[in-house]
């Protein structure tokens, strides 16, 4: 039994925004210090067969966490000593928001999920930038960008623009965020009209490596006429995908009800049937998210085309070590298969 399994009766007591804003303030105050040092060399897996290579950047290894989890850019440096290869920050918006009334996070135990309504809540993209420009992360930092609620649709490019210009400096790549379901009217922004003004404004900035986000609640064709942007402009990436708003007729739990993003074990097969379709039909690395909590769960979506994997809801049920034992998962499979690195493990199943 490890320190998080004693803990997480206590820490499920709570409500699930107040547990997570716990666990934050461990990771800042470990940050930067002695502990630091100590977290890596128990948790880091440093092994070139788990390195990749994707959207000009060099990944120790493929395991990433999502945005949300850090959505202030405060301890980068902390998740990559819990053994992260990479950080997505964000969303950042270009003005600091407080988000949705609390409460905005709620537990589907018995799923091993989350819904949140937190509503792009962050310090904005003056202070986040300026943290961002101090960072020193031994691992790539990506940057999630969204829109400002206040910010009206027909001039979203405007608001994405402000935020990129803010964070540049410290940012190793750059998502377009077009798909939450929790600032209202976002998704619109995922039609091509929308998308090519808000991405080609970004470009014109010098906005590189740059990605874009997508809902799992697309349907196909609007999945492929958005695919056509991202080839006609070239864009570096793909993220599959964020949360979803559509609810399993699998759920148990109470707190299924409750309006927001559904992530975790219960979109596992939908996100990575997502990852899938979008590996079939382009040539761009793809960043694989949803439901991930082992090491089974991040070369399934590998082996389905994703060139590095991100995970959130699955730290939430599986505590601090969960890098380190996916990491240490992969390097058995990779050998069961005969695989020599990750990167020749991308898209095998396809």
């Amino acid at each position: 039994m490890t320190g998080y399994d004693l803990a997480k009766p206590l820490l499920f007591s709570l409500p699930a925004e107040t547990a997570h804003g716990l666990g934050h303030t461990a990771l800042r105050l470990a940050q930067d210090t002695p502990v630091e040092s100590l977290l890596r060399d128990r948790f880091v897996v440093a092994d070139p067969r788990l390195e990749t290579e994707a959207f000009g950047q060099t990944f120790p290894n493929p395991v990433g966490v999502a945005a949300g989890f850090d959505k202030n850019a405060e301890v980068p440096n902390a998740l990559a000593a819990l053994g992260f290869g990479h950080v997505e920050v964000g969303g950042v918006t270009a003005e600091a928001q407080q988000g949705n009334p609390r409460p905005r996070m709620f537990r589907l135990r018995e799923d091993e999920a989350i819904v949140n309504r937190m509503g792009f809540n962050n310090h904005g993209a003056d202070v986040i930038g300026e943290r961002l420009a101090d960072v020193d992360c031994p691992v790539p930092v990506g940057v999630n960008i969204g829109k400002s609620k206040s910010a009206p649709l027909d001039s979203a490019e405007d608001d994405y623009l402000y935020t990129y210009e803010r964070v540049r400096e410290g940012g190793d790549y750059f998502v377009v965020n077009v798909s939450s379901p929790n600032t209202p009217g976002l998704r619109e922004l995922q039609n091509r009209e929308a998308l090519e003004r808000i991405l080609g404004t970004l470009q014109d900035a010098g906005a590189a490596p740059l990605l874009v986000k997508f809902s799992p609640n697309l349907p196909e064709p609007a999945i492929e006429e958005a695919l056509g942007v991202v080839d006609d402009l070239g864009l570096d990436g793909v993220i599959a995908t964020n949360t979803s708003t559509d609810r399993p007729d699998s759920l148990r739990s109470k707190n299924a009800a409750e309006e927001g993003g559904l992530s975790g074990k219960p979109i596992e097969d939908i996100a990575t049937g997502m990852v899938r379709f979008v590996a079939e039909r382009t040539d761009v690395p793809v960043v694989g998210v949803g439901g991930i909590s082992d090491a089974e769960g991040a070369y399934e979506k590998i082996r389905n085309g994703a060139s590095v994997v991100q995970l959130y809801t699955g730290l939430v049920y599986e505590g601090p070590t969960l890098a380190r034992d996916i990491n240490q998962g992969l390097l058995r499979l990779l050998e069961r298969d005969g695989f020599e690195s990750v990167d020749e493990a991308v898209g095998a199943d396809l």
